[in-house]
């Protein structure tokens, strides 16, 4: 199948840092290419890949300190994208809704994977206005504020089983918290719950601009205390020791998580986590087996010893069972051929009525919109 991904422009693929996203871009191009596929990547210049790279920005937008306003960049990658449009089975897009108008007249060759929040009132009549343009969503709970959306399955993340080696018996004697420092990602949480039980925090946390000021003003007056050590953004490869290494993972979100690539991580570690109910969670996370979910600091605080007891063996072999990069990639090709059999179904039924009716000398067309029921698979 030749299958185009399009990827955001902010980092590249894979992120040299922080960036959940262009990770899973990458995790899942180089598995399409590994099962035999035929992926070109439209991403950065500086991404990293064994499909075919198409740069559309010298750099990460996020690494060009020129860059003032990202949109540009989108419009001329989109226009890349389009102007190779038929050399492509599917294109799979991964940059929320950017390329919805220019790409609504060929919607039955794309599919678009949403990695955000969904919850936001603006974003209904977007969905509503292009209810022709097939989705993919991360997990149940993203989809639920806009449950009418053109979803065509639920494909939760995945990555590769050999990224990061799992550590049996973890020497560091620490928590750890890693991702973005973010009102609601809830790192006073983590620290609460850290000083509560006397045990050591390490922060791995990339801080954005937006979160400069919560992160001078809320933050880091916390990290003045002891026991919390701050380390700053890491690598993929820091970040198997990071994880491996620690007692448990701390996830105390407060926000409709879509998804939480960093519990996936911590499972491939062994690392059982400490997570708080919201958004995604109870799907990723299985109780009593990778980790143990709670609703306040004081049952995380309870709950602890619970997690640091979970056999670390069974929690890698959860993590391969449910979170593979080659589950991930098999469910997209799922997906795809799902989308071009109905596509394909829509032109034929067209064609047939253009056939069969007098006087009529066009059918609706290759344009015309999908709608898809819901995949229901047992591992989402």
């Amino acid at each position: 199948m030749r299958i185009a991904q399009v990827a955001p422009l902010m980092e590249s693929v894979p992120p040299r840092l922080y960036g959940g996203t262009e990770r899973i871009v990458s995790y899942l191009t180089e598995e399409l290419v590994h099962l035999g596929h035929d992926v070109t990547l439209f991403a950065s210049a500086d991404s990293v890949t064994t499909a075919k790279l198409v740069g559309c920005a010298p750099v990460a937008l996020r690494l060009a300190t020129n860059v003032r306003d990202p949109i540009p960049y989108y419009m001329l990658m989109l226009d890349r994208v389009r102007a190779q449009a038929d050399r492509f089975d599917i294109i799979h897009f991964h940059i929320d809704q950017f390329h919805f108008p220019i790409f609504r007249p060929m919607a039955g060759r794309t599919v678009t994977t949403l990695h955000g929040r969904q919850d936001l009132p603006d974003l209904k009549p977007l969905y509503l206005g292009f209810d022709d343009m097939p989705l993919v969503s991360i997990s149940d709970a993203q989809r639920a504020p806009i449950a009418n959306a053109n979803f065509a399955a639920t494909v939760p993340h995945g990555i590769s089983l050999s990224l990061h080696s799992p550590i049996t018996h973890p020497r560091g004697g620490y928590l750890a918290f890693l991702g973005r420092i973010a009102p609601e990602k809830r790192p006073d949480r983590a620290i609460a719950i850290a000083r509560a039980l006397g045990v050591p925090l390490k922060i791995a946390a990339k801080v954005d601009r937006v979160d400069e000021a919560y992160f001078r003003e809320k933050i880091a007056p916390l990290l003045d205390g002891p026991g919390v050590e701050f380390i700053g953004e890491i690598n993929e490869r820091q970040k198997s020791d990071f994880l491996g290494e620690a007692s448990a993972l701390l996830f105390p979100i407060e926000w409709p998580e879509p998804f939480g690539l960093v519990m996936i991580e911590a499972m491939a570690c062994g690392t059982p986590v400490l997570a708080f109910r919201a958004g995604s969670v109870p799907e990723i996370i299985d109780q009593g087996v990778t980790g143990v979910i709670v609703d306040s600091v004081e049952e995380a605080v309870a709950a602890m010893p619970r997690v640091l007891s979970l056999d670390r063996h069974a929690v890698r072999r959860r993590f391969e069972e449910r979170f593979s990069a080659t589950r991930m990639a098999r469910d997209y090709v799922s997906v795809y051929e799902a989308l071009l059999r109905r596509s394909s179904d829509k032109r034929r039924e067209a064609s047939e009525v253009v056939a069969l009716v007098p006087g009529i000398t066009s059918g609706p067309g290759a344009d015309m919109g999908l709608s898809f029921d819901r995949q229901n698979d047992p591992r989402t």
